[in-house]
């Protein structure tokens, strides 16, 4: 993905144009831990470094409590990594730079570690209403940093709504307010059997929920009330659009008298 905006002197540009010294210090915390994890595993298998930092919901419900807090620094393989890393250099970097450093940490941090807790907790609440979460699913462990990385688009989304995003694939451009639905529906159409739903809606709620306490300058949440404007001129242009291509069609088959001269 590329945006327009990210250069200071505008146009059209590739990435950020400085990567803030925040976000280079977690690239390299994520590519450390994948080092390490790489290190003790056994082959393509998953090690007791993954069993023990990996969030599991039945081990974190029997005393693994720090996992929430690991687990978004492993990663299965080196393309989840680069993937995840290279998104997040991407939007972590500008949001970076306008927040500063401890307010974007505080916030990294706390996107990851709400989905992590989403992704604990699920399987439990949602088990007495029949849904579908079986034992299985407790024992599912989840790594990656996607949660709060889904938690910094949406940041970003809402930072600079009005800023024209682009994607690699499929290559379409539109407004970066829409990144979040237009990622969920691409996850759903052509993610991987293993993606972390569950993180990642977890990841935007915990940033929805953070950034309507804090109040941070510059980023503008929508309510309910204009969600719903919003949705009822949608339809009404929608309608308006149907209207005139009915009454193009009504027009294109009217018999036409011809003048020949």
């Amino acid at each position: 993905m590329y945006g327009r905006g990210y250069q200071t002197s505008g146009g059209m540009g590739f990435g950020p144009a400085i990567t803030p010294p925040i976000v280079k210090q977690l690239l390299i915390a994520n590519a450390g831990v994948f080092a390490a994890q790489s290190f003790v595993r056994d082959g393509w298998h998953a090690s007791w470094f993954d069993d023990l930092f990996a969030i599991t919901p039945a081990e974190f419900w029997s005393g693994r409590l720090w996992q929430p807090f690991t687990y978004m620094f492993l990663h299965g393989n080196l393309l989840h990594l680069a993937m995840n890393m290279f998104v997040f250099w991407m939007f972590g970097s500008p949001l970076a730079l306008v927040w500063g450093t401890k307010r974007f940490l505080r916030f990294y941090l706390f996107c990851g570690v709400f989905a992590g807790f989403l992704i604990a907790v699920l399987p439990y609440v949602t088990a007495p209403f029949g849904l579908d979460f079986t034992s299985l699913s407790r024992m599912i462990p989840t790594v990656g940093a996607s949660g709060a990385i889904y938690g910094v688009i949406l940041g970003y989304s809402l930072t600079w709504p009005n800023r024209t995003v682009m994607l690699i694939f499929p290559p379409v451009a539109f407004r970066a307010i829409w990144l979040i639905p237009v990622l969920f529906v691409l996850e759903a159409m052509f993610g991987p059997a293993d993606v972390s739903h569950v993180g990642h809606l977890g990841g935007v709620a915990g940033a929805w929920l953070y950034l309507q306490r804090e109040g941070v300058d510059g980023v503008g949440l929508p309510s309910l009330q204009q969600l719903r404007y919003r949705w009822r001129r949608y339809r009404m242009r929608s309608q308006l659009r149907a209207v005139r291509r009915e009454d193009f069609r009504d027009r294109s088959r009217e018999p036409r008298d011809r003048t020949l001269h």
